[in-house]
């Protein structure tokens, strides 16, 4: 049995700091889809792909990369454990390049995951004949097979995806142990990032070090005298990774990052991880009984019972069951929108299982109960409801446009749409800071929502159909004009300015700002949400996407007395503004709504900006595009 190594911290750390240097792989390699796009040696972007070779985007990279070459028939996932094999020889205790394989549990014949449509035993003897075919045509042997298997069980544990700046998965890379050996939470403590630039002066230094489970505390020396962790792993080519703090961490405490999407419950996160690595998570979240609030309310479903009785009392015998058919209904949905391109169809239906959830007549006992199952706005399908609905409104209110026809309705209509899209863009954003409050590691999650609904929404201030209504006196306000917001009632500005200029903040600063963030935007938000979601029956149900405290309980019930959403005819605000009603009805907005969507959008934009900045640093894709957008818009204010 191979023994299971882990990191530790080596001294105290704060969130948004750099916990190694920037560490090079052992061996990576191209997506097929990529092999053609971009470079098969340090990731870049072909200049000129060409569908019908392989390219490098200089002789440095493949001069660097021609050591091995292999066909692109094979998967990412043979090329690169044929390239950890070229470089490295396993070891007599089971490790290559010091990486745990795993292969007593990936190469037992009822446990072997596939990966690829293809086995594990499969793959192992189109690598054998590949390193036969290398040796010149050489008879496979059990050396040669043992080696192979090695490879393959390592790649297998300790691959991660690289994805590029705009979050395309391009290939796989395994990296040495300062990374390969963290282990997995779904509470993490830390995220990582990738580069793919050549840094060669990387002041960072490694925080971490290495800690087997017959060590009762770190060994001060274990990290420069171990043989196998001393060891200089790197290529000096290819993607680049760097491990950064997202929470505070002790002196001696492990660090831990995500191998999984943390927003998924409880079930679906362990069998992703049984199926991937043949592990059971044990961490807090997952070893929280009852289920942290987070792992409930992404899972709950409520019940609306016809009969008298008003619930079903049955309910977890039903769980899975409705679970999953709610599942396969949104994934149907979604894969069609893919597929056929059908926004309205897409918009419609999922609505609809927003709002009428599930009809269903259980078994119970002898008899047979009609039920109603209503996602909880908090679920995890709820959530990804809200992503897919959030872009097909922008779809449906482009092609609008897109007609060119000087129809006024007409753009009114894809005004419409855009307006709607920014609502579900801000709910998604609200909803899942949210369980943010409650499990900190979802700050990665977040950055990505609140930056997108902060682009959302200032796209709707810069909608051409305000135009059209000034010309026609239905805004009496001003559009926004391209200038300084200031906010008298928070500090996110001057936190997101230091953090862009040291790279880091401090845990007490972080929350002080959160709150100071949260209060802004709930402000904002209660004069313009009912302007956001009107029309939208469902949205209008949703009382308020940043205070969740209109929710029913979901720590003590699983029923609900008040019948689906659909059912309901006013439950937005309990009274809609005078002057917040629908343009197409004459009427004029708010005198100050643009300005206050704005106000809200450079928020949401600042607050997701300030997050990229702690998980993945200031130099970051995501906060050097939030900074681009705010330069814009504070012309002459330096940020």
């Amino acid at each position: 049995m191979e023994m299971e190594m882990e990191m530790k911290c080596m001294e105290d750390i704060d969130i948004a700091t750099d916990l190694t240097p920037t560490l090079s792989p052992l061996s990576f390699s191209l997506h097929n889809s990529h092999l053609h796009t971009h470079c098969s040696a340090c990731f870049s972007p072909l200049p000129n792909p060409n569908p019908h070779s392989l390219f490098y985007c200089s002789p440095l990279c493949s001069a660097a990369h021609s050591a091995l070459r292999l066909s692109s028939a094979d998967s990412s996932l043979l090329r690169t454990a044929l390239r950890l094999l070229l470089h490295h020889r396993p070891s007599s205790t089971g490790r290559i390049a010091g990486l745990l394989s795993n292969r007593h549990l990936l190469t037992c014949p009822n446990l072997s995951p596939s990966h690829d449509d293809v086995s594990v035993s499969d793959s192992v003897r189109a690598m054998a004949a590949a390193i036969a075919k290398q040796r010149g045509g050489r008879e496979q042997d059990d050396a040669v097979l043992e080696d192979a298997t090695v490879a393959l069980c390592a790649v297998l544990t300790n691959a991660v995806e690289v994805h590029d700046s705009q979050g395309c998965a391009l290939g796989i890379a395994v990296f040495e142990p300062a990374f390969s050996w963290i282990n997995h939470s779904c509470s993490p403590n830390a995220c990582y990032r990738f580069t793919f630039k050549s840094l060669s002066s990387d002041e960072a230094k490694l925080r971490i070090a290495p800690f087997n489970s017959q060590q009762s505390m770190i060994d001060s020396e274990v990290c420069g005298g171990s043989s196998e962790f001393g060891k200089e792993w790197e290529l000096g080519y290819g993607p680049r990774l760097i491990v950064r703090s997202i929470k505070r961490i002790n002196k001696g405490d492990e660090v831990t990052v995500a191998y999984t999407d943390l927003l998924q419950p409880k079930a679906m996160r362990q069998s992703e991880l049984w199926s991937k690595y043949r592990f059971n998570c044990c961490c807090q979240r997952c070893s929280a009984l009852p289920f942290t609030y987070v792992d409930h309310a992404l899972q709950e479903i409520s019940v609306y019972s016809r009969d008298s009785s008003g619930s079903c009392s049955n309910y977890e015998l039903f769980r899975d069951m409705v679970d999953s058919r709610l599942a396969e209904c949104i994934d149907n949905v979604i894969s069609e929108y893919l597929s056929v391109g059908d926004p309205d169809s897409c918009c419609e239906k999922l609505e609809k299982i927003l709002m009428l959830g599930l009809d269903e007549q259980l078994e119970i006992g002898e008899g047979k109960q009609h039920s109603k199952f209503i996602l909880h706005p908090l679920h995890h399908l709820s959530l990804i409801a809200y992503t897919t609905l959030a872009s097909a409104y922008k779809v449906r209110g482009s092609d609008l446009l897109c007609v060119g026809s000087e129809i006024n309705l007409d753009q009114f209509e894809a005004f419409d749409m855009s307006r709607i899209s920014a609502a579900y863009s801000l709910l998604l954003a609200g909803a899942t800071h949210h369980l943010f409050k409650f499990e900190s590691s979802l700050i990665a999650s977040i950055a990505n929502f609140w930056t997108g609904a902060g682009e959302s929404l200032l796209s709707l201030t810069r909608n051409s159909g305000w135009n059209k209504f000034v010309e026609l006196g239905l805004v009496v306000s001003k559009l926004p004009s391209i200038r300084m917001l200031k906010c008298s009632k928070c500090s996110l500005m001057v936190r997101f300015r230091a953090c862009i200029s040291n790279g880091q903040i401090k845990s007490a600063d972080f929350e002080t700002v959160s709150n100071e963030f949260l209060h802004c935007v709930s402000h904002i938000t209660q004069k313009v949400w009912s302007v956001l979601v009107y029309g939208c029956n469902f949205m209008r149900s949703c009382k308020d996407p940043i205070n969740f405290s209109w929710l029913w309980s979901t720590k003590n019930s699983i029923t609900v007395d008040i019948g689906p959403h659909g059912n309901k005819t006013n439950t937005g605000n309990t009274r809609e503004s005078e002057n917040n009603i629908h343009i197409c009805e004459g009427k004029a907005y708010n005198d100050h709504v643009v300005n206050d969507i704005f106000l809200l959008s450079v928020h949401c934009l600042t607050y997701g900006g300030l997050l990229a900045s702690i998980c993945y640093g200031p130099h970051s894709h995501l906060s050097c595009h939030v900074q681009n957008i705010l330069g814009e818009l504070y012309c002459h204010d330096e940020i």
